[in-house]
C-alpha cells in the first residue's frame, strides 16, 4: 500500500512515522510512505499558499492553485484522496479498514480556516476528522489515520490476530486483559482465565466486552442494534 501526505509542516511527521508498527510495516515492503510539502507547489517569490476568504472573516484559507497542482502531481487513477478536515466524517476502526484494502491514499492536511471549497468539490474523494476538537493544523490526524491503518496490513503486526480482537475491531471495546503473576498486592486473576477451559474462557470474554462497552461506550451498542433492522432486512431479500 502507498500513503502521501500533503502538508505545510513535513518536519512534524519525522519521529513518529519512524518507530513502532508504523516502521516496521514500511521496512517489511507492505507500506510505502511519502511526505510532501505544499509550497513546493507554488511559484511566487513568497511560495505562498493561502489567501483572505471571499466575503470577510477571520484567518486565511488554503488557495486551490498549489493544492490542485499538487493532487495533479501526486494522484493516479487509484488514487483515494482524503482531506483532513474538522468538518469530516468522524474516523473509525471501520474506515481505517476500508482505507488499508485500498491502493494508494493521499491525504491533504488542512491549516488555517481550512480549505477552499473547490478543493472539497473538486479534488477530494473524503474528508475524515479525528474528533470533535480543534488542532492546529492536519499533521497529527494525517499521522493517526496513518497508524490505524498501517497495523491492519499483513505483515505489519507480529501477531496476525491482533488487530483482530483489539477494541473496535468487533464494533465493542476489548475485554479485560491479565498476565503474570496470578496475584499481585492481593489482586487475582479472575478463575476462568487460569482454567483451560478455553470455551469457558471464550464465553467470560464476550461478557466481559459487553459490560465494559455499556459502561464505558454505550453509543457503540446504540449503534449495533441501530444496524440489526436493516441487516434483517438484507437477509430477507
Amino acid at each position: 500500500m502507498r500513503i502521501d501526505v500533503l502538508t505545510l509542516f513535513p518536519g512534524m511527521f519525522a519521529g513518529p512515522l519512524d518507530e513502532s508498527i508504523v516502521k516496521r510495516a514500511r521496512e517489511a515492503g507492505v507500506l510505502s510512505l511519502g511526505i510532501h510539502h505544499l509550497r513546493d507547489y507554488t511559484h511566487d517569490r513568497h511560495r505562498t499558499v493561502d489567501d483572505r476568504p471571499f466575503g470577510g472573516g477571520p484567518g486565511m484559507l488554503l488557495k486551490p492553485e498549489p493544492v490542485f497542482e499538487a493532487v495533479d502531481a501526486l494522484a493516479k487513477e487509484s488514487t483515494h484522496v482524503i482531506l483532513m478536515d474538522a468538518g469530516g466524517r468522524r474516523f473509525s476502526q471501520s474506515i481505517a479498514q476500508e482505507l488499508s484494502r485500498r491502493e494508494h491514499v493521499l491525504l491533504v492536511c488542512g491549516s488555517y480556516e481550512g480549505f477552499d471549497e473547490r478543493i472539497r468539490e473538486a479534488l477530494a474523494d473524503d474528508s475524515l476528522s479525528i474528533g470533535d476538537y480543534v488542532l492546529t493544523n492536519g499533521a497529527l490526524p494525517a499521522m493517526v489515520v496513518i497508524d490505524a491503518v498501517a497495523r491492519l496490513l499483513p505483515g505489519a503486526l507480529g501477531d496476525e490476530t491482533s488487530a483482530v480482537e483489539e477494541s473496535f475491531a468487533k464494533g465493542m471495546l476489548e475485554y479485560p486483559q491479565y498476565t503474570r503473576p496470578a496475584e499481585f498486592r492481593g489482586m487475582r486473576v479472575p478463575d476462568v482465565l487460569l482454567s483451560g477451559n478455553h470455551a469457558a474462557i471464550e464465553a467470560w470474554r464476550a461478557e466481559q466486552s459487553i459490560r465494559r462497552t455499556e459502561r464505558e461506550r454505550p453509543d457503540l451498542l446504540r449503534s449495533s442494534r441501530d444496524l440489526e433492522p436493516s441487516l434483517n432486512r438484507e437477509n430477507i431479500n
